[in-house]
């Protein structure tokens, strides 16, 4: 048997092939939406999957402002931040969040979701959140992609 037939392919930089993907939000639950998206971005579809190395897509999630919170989420949980001064821990609720800023919701919960560690700041930059239905990545010809969840 010839051993060097088994050589494990490890993907870098150079030999990683990203796609661009969109992903439409509109009626998905945040979470299962959300996991979907970290997987994709992570590339843990991919064979050639190595931890390490930014080997995921670039995805595009438009329709960020009809995403769908289950249960009463949408009043009960909380957004907590800190502006660095004292007292100043600052408090919202999705309902408040998706009137202002709801790509933030998206962006937060996929933020979540990957390595809490410089890979994870690095494929966080992956990610493009649009509130409607429009984005301006139509020269990189992206797929769309829709989940079964």
């Amino acid at each position: 048997m010839n051993t060097l037939s088994y050589k494990t392919i490890s993907a870098n930089k150079e030999t990683a092939q990203k796609e661009w993907i969109v992903v439409d939000a509109q009626g998905e639950v945040l979470g299962r939406l959300a996991s979907q998206i970290a997987h994709l971005i992570r590339g843990k579809h991919k064979t050639n999957f190595t931890p390490h190395v930014d080997c995921g897509d670039n995805v595009i999630v438009i329709n960020a402002d009809k995403v769908r919170l289950t249960g009463a989420k949408m009043t009960d949980k909380v957004y907590v931040r800190h502006t660095g001064y004292p007292g100043g821990q600052r408090f919202a609720s999705p309902r408040l969040l998706l009137e202002k800023h709801p790509e933030r919701i998206i962006e937060h919960a996929v933020k979540g979701m990957l390595p809490k560690n410089r890979l994870g700041r690095r494929l966080y930059t992956n990610l493009y959140v649009y509130a409607g239905n429009q984005h301006p990545h139509e020269a990189q010809q992206p797929t769309a992609v829709k989940f079964n969840i």
